[in-house]
């Protein structure tokens, strides 16, 4: 899996990156099949935005953008944003169907036994 963080307009320091990578790949725990995720960073008129693309096989990219004065906790509110699309996205492929199991078919009384 790749990470990247790229800046525009401006620098990060070494320890803003080092924590933005170990964050980013908090999202492996959430979401297996996450193949890349590109973390870039612009600065625009004393502003920060952070724009999170996450690419996970089977599935178009995930996108989380933030934007605020400071870069960690602009990055912290596109991570939390990431997360949930992520979180919402899984839920809805699992089967929440609950169908018996073989198990259970097996547990059952035959028809005409009781």
């Amino acid at each position: 899996m790749q990470i990247a963080i790229t800046s525009r307009h401006g620098s990060i320091s070494p320890e803003a990156q080092e924590l933005i990578r170990e964050k980013s790949e908090k999202l492996l725990t959430y979401f297996a099949r996450v193949t890349s995720i590109n973390v870039t960073v612009s600065f625009e008129h004393h502003r920060a935005t952070v724009e999170i693309l996450v690419d996970a096989e089977h599935k178009h990219d995930f996108v989380a953008t933030d934007t605020g004065d400071e870069v960690i906790p602009v990055f912290y509110a596109a991570l939390h944003k990431m997360e949930q699309q992520i979180h919402k996205y899984k839920e809805k492929v699992q089967d929440h169907k609950g169908g018996p199991t073989a198990a259970d078919v097996a547990t059952l009384p035959a028809e005409g036994e009781k």
